[in-house]
């Protein structure tokens, strides 16, 4: 049996060479004589450069990089056109770690007969959670109630008094896995749950006690609106100043999904002006993003550095999908989870 050579992106690693999310899974690999791994390690990072982390989320996957390479893992670099420029004779697939795949030209690798496949469920439940979090933090005003703390201002107590989510509406933009996912966890806090979401299973949505809704219905109606959709052409900037106008003086607004899909000069002067009560941001729509970004300075805005989905759980269940993935094509088998229409 021919040899199936794996490359992994560089981004897979830490400026000290070695893999970022743990044991990642490799292990797998004992005892397969067939495949073989290496990273492209020109695109990790390294000690002695601190530029890296200015520019690790513009890398992009070079001609050169597919010398060689019969399966492609990919964390954060694009694929684009130029990718295949060169012909990538040996490449049959891609897995890309994680759900998303938006930095994949899809159209290009089916041209390629390059399959492409993703791991959808590995972030399920941690970018549902991390839904939650935000939720919790901006109803009960966690920030606010540790400024007052931290100040030694207790008698300000009644000034930071947070909300429940018990009787509030949840509105939830892409009823997908992780969509469905928060409605899950938030099953215990008797919310309302409606949801916008034009490709979702209305029998399915149904069976999870959740109405479907038109987008501008789930915008005044909901006290919390999350973000889960897949960021398409469609629907970059979905969430823009009208949308944003929709929503009550006290609404939250929830980006788990992708940046672009909100306006954010949009979202900061409706959170400056208070038409909006605040928002949870893990997402933005160029990362890395400058620490001067006026948001920053609102009291009513949490954000985290776009690891809702890296937990130490998802580093290694997306690492071994890969894996798994490389090993039923080296075996002429069928990958699991695929995003294309190539005929395997």
């Amino acid at each position: 049996m021919r040899v199936f050579r794996l490359a992994y992106t560089g981004d897979f690693l830490n400026a000290q060479g070695r893999y970022a999310y743990g044991e990642g899974g490799f292990s797998l690999f004992a005892g397969v004589p067939y495949l073989t791994w290496r990273f492209l390690e020109d695109q990790a990072p390294r000690a002695d450069d601190p530029s890296y982390w200015q520019r690790f989320y513009s890398l992009a996957i070079r001609p050169e990089h597919l010398l060689g390479v019969d399966g492609l893992a990919v964390l954060r670099p694009a694929v684009t056109r130029e990718t295949f420029s060169a012909g990538a004779q040996d490449l049959v697939v891609i897995g890309r770690s994680g759900a998303g795949y938006d930095k994949i030209d899809l159209a290009a690798c089916t041209e390629h007969d390059v399959a492409l496949f993703n791991c959808p469920s590995a972030l399920d439940h941690s970018t549902a959670s991390t839904a939650l979090m935000f939720m919790l933090v901006l109803a009960k005003r966690l920030m606010e109630q540790q400024r007052v703390v931290r100040a030694g201002v207790w008698q300000r107590q009644a000034e930071v008094m947070g909300s429940e989510l018990a009787g509030r509406t949840l509105g939830i933009v892409g009823l997908g896995r992780s969509g469905r996912e928060l409605v899950r966890l938030v099953s215990p806090f008797g919310m309302r749950i409606i949801a916008y979401s034009p490709h979702a299973d209305p029998r399915q949505a149904a069976s999870l006690g959740v109405a479907l809704v038109p987008l501008h219905t789930l915008l005044r109606e909901a006290d919390f609106v999350s973000l889960h959709a897949r960021l398409t052409p469609q629907n970059r900037g979905l969430i823009g100043a009208a949308e944003l106008g929709l929503m009550k003086p006290t609404a939250f607004l929830v980006n788990v999904a992708r940046g672009a899909l909100v306006d954010e000069d949009a979202l900061f002067k409706a959170l400056e002006e208070g038409k909006i009560g605040g928002a949870g941001l893990d997402v933005f729509s160029m990362e890395p993003i400058k620490p001067d970004l006026p948001v920053f300075s609102l009291p009513n805005v949490v954000v985290t550095p776009h690891v809702a989905g890296v937990t130490d759980g998802t580093a290694k269940y997306r690492a071994q999908a890969a894996l798994e993935n490389a090993n039923r094509i080296a075996l002429g088998i069928e990958p699991l989870y695929r995003v294309d229409n190539k005929a395997f």
